[in-house]
């Protein structure tokens, strides 16, 4: 018997079941029954049920109502209706508030046969490009970093020529880009002999201390030395340092940071020995280190030295293509990490995701996901768990979870819901709309034949 195919028959009498019971297609599914509506979101819940019938006869009310509690319920039950006929507009009522379809008495096997065909063909598909999605993720994933845009490609080839034959690499770009990931990814590719990658969060040092913590101090420098100590250059030899914040060092100390990284020297506080050290360094900043230098609060020989390789990161918003790989992978981890089945996110998630500007980057998106999936008492992730302020900017708009679940939405299918979007955010101006995309417009007209789109 196939797995997760499970039916629930919802009716006050055997008279469903009896004429459904010689069907062979039933023989795909577990058959779960009920004889009233009290006890069935229950039954849905401790069995996974996927497809719902239920006999509403001429009650076309009753019918309302239980549509309304079982799509509030679990908003991806395919829920089959059968009754006595009913006007067209009366069925499409149905259809529009989440039935599947809805069924004429006298009831016809082959009707019945043909909807649960067509839902396990289309859960058979869901399955098999969900496993194909799953296997191209995986050459998005360079080193814990996520993203398959033109933009992360370049950086991941950069890295790959680099990372072996640096000897100093800046990191740029806004908080929470994931700079340190780059470090990191760097670090693992590289061939040291010290295998710690030292990490040196500048910004959270106090201006007085710089000194001591970078080269490190002997016994008797200052009140309290009471014994000598490393500083991270000397943790970092033979290896690498990752000086993260970089605009926050003070001028002073820029100009030992400046020698140690042309020599390779430096002097610990209160010694008047030179030590030499082997040291790659990694520096990262979101500030505009160019218009430091004019200001004259970042030394410029400094910022040439270090400027020898950029790795420049563009923020989310510019490579909004990763969103629901993102989400996907995040969400995988939180599943691990806080044992909740989360399963994914709703299209009202999703869009209001598409459209929000992400001032905190992959570091804001994880942590709106981390904070959602703790609240969150579905298996995925809805409208309400969000944040208030993320509440407010979503669409209001009805909609089903999309990523991560067999019976949701292909990456054709969001990429050409986002290009609908974008069509319309650019008033169907063709050039703006490959342009935000990072595509040519060639490639875009020949994404609008696949998805059989036209431009007003």
């Amino acid at each position: 018997m196939e797995s997760g195919l499970n039916m629930l028959i919802i009716d006050e009498d055997l008279s469903l079941y009896d004429l459904l019971k010689h069907s062979t297609i039933l023989d795909k599914y577990n058959i779960y029954f009920s004889d009233n509506a009290d006890d069935m979101l229950n039954v849905i819940k401790n069995n996974n049920i996927n497809v719902i019938i239920t006999d509403v006869e001429d009650d076309d009310e009753k019918a309302h109502l239980l549509l309304s509690e079982l799509k509030s319920f679990d908003s991806l039950l395919n829920v089959i209706i059968v009754g006595d006929p009913l006007p067209s507009g009366k069925v499409l009522e149905m259809i529009n508030l989440g039935a599947k379809d809805y069924l004429e008495k006298p009831l016809q096997v082959a009707s019945i046969h043909r909807i649960l065909k067509e839902i396990s063909d289309k859960k058979a598909l869901r399955r098999e490009t969900f496993q194909l999605e799953k296997q191209l993720e995986k050459k998005y994933i360079f080193h814990g970093i996520i993203g398959k845009s033109p933009y992360m490609l370049e950086v991941y080839s950069l890295i790959e020529k680099i990372a072996k034959y640096f000897s100093c690499i800046l990191v740029t770009g806004e908080t929470g880009t994931g700079k340190e990931m780059v470090a990191r990814a760097i670090h693992e590719l590289g061939e040291t002999v010290n295998p710690d990658l030292v990490i040196c969060d500048c910004s959270s040092i106090p201006d007085n201390l710089f000194e001591s913590e970078l080269f490190g101090y002997v016994k008797g420098a200052f009140t309290g030395a009471d014994r000598s100590k490393k500083g991270l250059f000397e943790e970092a030899h033979k290896g690498i340092i990752f000086l993260d914040e970089l605009g926050e060092v003070p001028l002073p100390v820029q100009a030992k940071l400046l020698r140690v990284m042309e020599y390779q020297q430096f002097r610990p506080l209160g010694s008047n020995e030179t030590k030499k050290v082997d040291v790659k360094v990694i520096t990262a900043t979101n500030r505009d280190l160019r218009a430091m230098v004019e200001a004259g609060t970042f030394r410029q020989d400094l910022f040439h030295r270090l400027n020898k390789v950029e790795i420049s990161l563009p923020p989310l918003r510019d490579r909004r293509e990763d969103i629901p790989l993102l989400v996907r992978q995040f969400l995988n981890q939180m599943r691990k990490r806080m044992g909740k089945n989360i399963k994914g996110i709703s299209r009202q998630v999703q869009k209001m995701f598409l459209q929000y500007e992400w001032p905190g980057n992959v570091r804001e998106l994880k942590n709106v996901l981390e904070s959602a999936a703790l609240v969150s008492n579905k298996d995925f992730i809805d409208l309400p768990d969000l944040p208030q302020d993320l509440q407010k900017l979503s669409p209001k708009e009805s909609g089903l979870p999309f990523i991560n679940h067999e019976n949701l939405s292909t990456l054709d299918e969001l990429e050409k819901e986002y290009i609908q979007y974008l069509l319309k955010v650019t008033e169907q101006n063709l050039r703006k709309t490959a342009s935000i995309l990072n595509i040519s417009r060639t490639t875009l007209y020949n994404k609008l034949k696949k998805f059989s789109l036209r431009p007003n």
